[in-house]
């Protein structure tokens, strides 16, 4: 896993939830390469047209509230969204997320630093964001541990997998 990410960034507002980044009349899809067709849907269709793998999401507050669907953590993963970060997220979309090896990252004031296209630089050991476009910079709250293991394992299966030398 890259310890510094750079991305362009996609820049969402407040409260984006789970039914916006995943719609529901998809739910019957299952194929992971089906859901990444649809990600960010409700919330902006143009999405899935124009990221790039790595490239990074940039919300305001509460992103990923509503629903456990975690449809919307696969579509993101599939879609190949580098990592998500916000001024705060729903707190069972942030469980889905890191779970599935995409890192979000709580960084107050992010929201009022960043348009969408600019590149965005991520130290995910000291937390430092920089606004490449800009020169602007933010302070995320650090990643734990346990988080960060999960993260480099690719998901927390994989993680669990290797600790009972079943990979």
């Amino acid at each position: 896993m890259q310890k510094v990410l750079k991305g362009k960034a996609f820049v969402y507002g407040a409260n984006i939830d789970t039914d916006q980044i995943y719609p529901g009349r998809f739910l019957d899809l299952t194929d992971p390469d089906q859901v990444g067709k649809h990600a960010l849907e409700g919330a902006d269709p143009n999405f899935v047209k124009e990221v790039q793998p790595g490239d990074l999401i940039v919300a305001s507050t509460n992103f990923g509230c509503g629903s456990s669907r975690e449809h919307a953590a696969v579509t993101l993963k599939t879609a190949g969204v580098g990592a998500i970060l916000a001024d705060s997220f729903g707190r069972i979309f942030y469980r889905n997320v890191i779970n599935l090896g995409v890192p979000l990252i709580v960084c107050p004031g992010i929201s009022k630093i960043v348009k969408r296209g600019d590149v965005l630089t991520v130290d995910m050991t000291t937390g430092k964001v920089v606004n490449e476009t800009t020169g602007a910079s933010a302070q995320a709250q650090p990643l734990s541990e346990y988080v960060m293991n999960i993260l480099e394992s690719g998901g927390i299966k994989p993680m669990i997998k290797k600790q009972y030398g079943q990979e």
